[in-house]
């Protein structure tokens, strides 16, 4: 049971963890990916909190134990896709190539676990459905798929941006008789060599398992329904004196992380497009293709390709005159080349549009043939062509920032429920807390930073660390303010419509998801706008929370 106290200062408030009315923890986290980790870490070792982990997965890695497909990468540099809390751990862990692979990241996360005594404190094979928070005691009654129910304090959703699968809701969906795979729920053991191979997506996911299969199987079918942007990622094994001399200057990779708009360890650009020469812009975009990096290729060029269409422009013709320069068959390369604003999540790849001058792979653009119909063997397209598979892979992402939240029974003030409460799409005060919903924060809540997002979870676990020290007095509580949550939404939206991004259909503003209010889901603004809000707000005493001390609270 809860209700031990510690000597623990944090921000010059000594930190009580007994309460008065008992819990079986002070704090119960939701997930035990990266944010799940560091939150565990930060409440148990530094607020002296008692603390349970719970994650409906077998094992700890979030999206990185989900994600198991192949080719499956992070598009981050390997160095800041880490945390940067262990400094000592920085130094012990290899860089062994540019960027890592799935099997890598979940080996590190394991490693951290393992590294920190964790694991005590993590329920695998254990799902949350539901939550209520009971006003009269101030804490959270947490139901689990065990049927198992426990109270907490404090409640931390760590449930990741990208977890809820979505499956489009095709014709005939469920009656294909071969194997069936959605890239966000691969199996182990799964062996595509010398199969027919269908699979419909072409976004990051897509573009890493088409690349990555293309090789092996006897024939892949690629049902593309959006052409996308991508450039190099120029992936590769970092040399030992590179490895050393990025350790020996960590200090200030992570400050400049944290002042950069993205949260890459990338030089951003200061440069309009347009103020150079045609000459020089070509030479700028070619040597950030041969670099690699989709958002070098964004942000490193030119300061105003996320803002302004006639750089965005620019940005999209060169990819497009690289796209019929590597496609050899010119209908294919039509296909592939899209025609809209570069204005969704930057992308990049490892030799993608190389893989359609293979002989073993067909391209089938939905947008001028449609999907038809799922049958048995296969998927017939409008043409009347019906395409013989083995192996049928949904690479059809997810319904992102929210879509994990649908699928639970939150109900908070007055057992209103989070549906309700999101009913004309998701909101938040600073991507962390939502009003009505006391002592309830999310890691990558909605309107959060868009960006590399190891460093974004750490500042907001950080941060929230510090807004639950403000409310461990015995019974207290913290939730957002309306008129705050409001204000930032309306920010938010502001910010978002300075960019070209809002000009472009993607699953950053829900336009993956029939029938989801298209509405803005991030703060655009960039790493550094975000920490200064945060440090504004927290230095103003959390201005924009409603902070309740027992005889308040209820």
């Amino acid at each position: 049971m809860a209700g031990h106290a510690t000597g623990t200062t944090i921000q010059g408030v000594e930190i009580l963890a007994e309460t008065r009315t008992q819990t079986d923890y002070d704090a119960v986290v939701v997930g035990a990916g990266f944010g799940g980790i560091y939150m565990l870490y930060k409440l148990r070792e530094e607020l002296g909190l008692s603390v349970r982990v719970f994650d409906k997965a077998s094992g700890v890695g979030g999206t990185w134990h989900w994600n198991r497909y192949p080719g499956a990468m992070s598009d981050s540099h390997a160095h800041v896709y880490c945390y940067s809390f262990d400094k000592e751990l920085l130094q012990e862990w290899d860089i062994p190539t540019r960027y890592v692979k799935q099997p890598q990241v979940l080996k590190y996360l394991e490693h951290v676990v393992e590294r920190h005594d964790l694991a005590k404190d993590i329920q695998l094979n254990t799902g949350m459905t539901g939550a209520s928070f009971d006003e009269d005691r101030g804490v959270w009654q947490i139901r689990l798929d065990t049927g198992e129910n426990v109270t907490a304090r404090f409640l931390v959703t760590a449930l990741g941006l990208l977890s809820h699968r979505n499956i489009p809701d095709f014709p005939g969906l469920g009656s294909f008789t071969g194997e069936t795979y959605h890239t966000g729920a691969w199996p182990e053991g799964v062996d595509l060599t010398g199969k027919r191979v269908g699979i419909i997506g072409t976004g990051s996911t897509g573009i890493q398992v088409i690349t990555d299969i293309a090789p092996i199987v006897g024939h892949l079918t690629v049902f593309q329904r959006s052409p996308q942007y991508s450039v190099p990622a120029a992936n590769g094994p970092v040399a030992p004196e590179e490895a050393a001399r990025i350790k020996g200057d960590y200090d200030r990779i992570w400050a400049g992380v944290r002042e950069s708009i993205v949260a890459f360890d990338v030089e951003e650009s200061t440069v309009p497009a347009m103020s150079v020469s045609a000459e020089e812009r070509r030479r700028v975009f070619q040597d950030a293709w041969d670099r690699g990096n989709g958002f070098r290729y964004m942000f490193g060029t030119f300061c105003d390709i996320a803002s302004d269409e006639q750089a965005n422009e620019e940005a999209a013709a060169f990819v497009r005159s690289k796209i019929a320069e590597i496609v050899e068959d010119p209908e294919t390369a039509r296909k592939l080349t899209p025609t809209d604003l570069y204005a969704k999540r930057p992308l990049c790849d490892s030799g993608y549009f190389q893989q359609f001058n293979r002989d073993n792979v067909e391209l089938v653009h939905l947008r001028e043939n449609p999907l038809e119909e799922i049958v048995p063997s296969g998927i017939r397209t409008a043409d009347g062509v019906t395409h013989e598979l083995d192996v049928l892979i949904y690479a059809t992402g997810f319904d992102a920032v929210d879509g994990a939240y649908k699928v639970l029974d939150l109900r908070g003030r007055g057992g209103k429920a989070m549906s309700e409460h999101w009913g004309s799409g998701p909101t938040s005060y600073l991507g962390i807390a939502t009003h009505d919903f006391p002592n309830l924060f999310m890691v990558l809540g909605p309107n959060g930073p868009f960006t590399n997002l190891p460093p974004s979870i750490e500042v907001q676990v950080e941060w929230i660390t510090g807004l639950i020290a403000e409310a461990v007095e015995p019974g207290g509580t913290i939730e957002a303010a309306k008129d705050a949550e409001d204000d930032w939404g309306r920010t938010c939206h502001e910010i978002a419509h300075m960019t070209v991004f809002p000009k472009a259909d993607s699953w950053i503003f829900g336009a993956n998801i029939p029938g989801k209010p298209n509405v803005v889901t991030f703060y655009l603004a960039g790493m550094a706008s975000y920490l200064g809000v945060l440090d504004d707000v927290a230095g103003d005493q959390y201005r924009g929370f409603e902070i309740r001390t027992p005889a308040t609270t209820g």
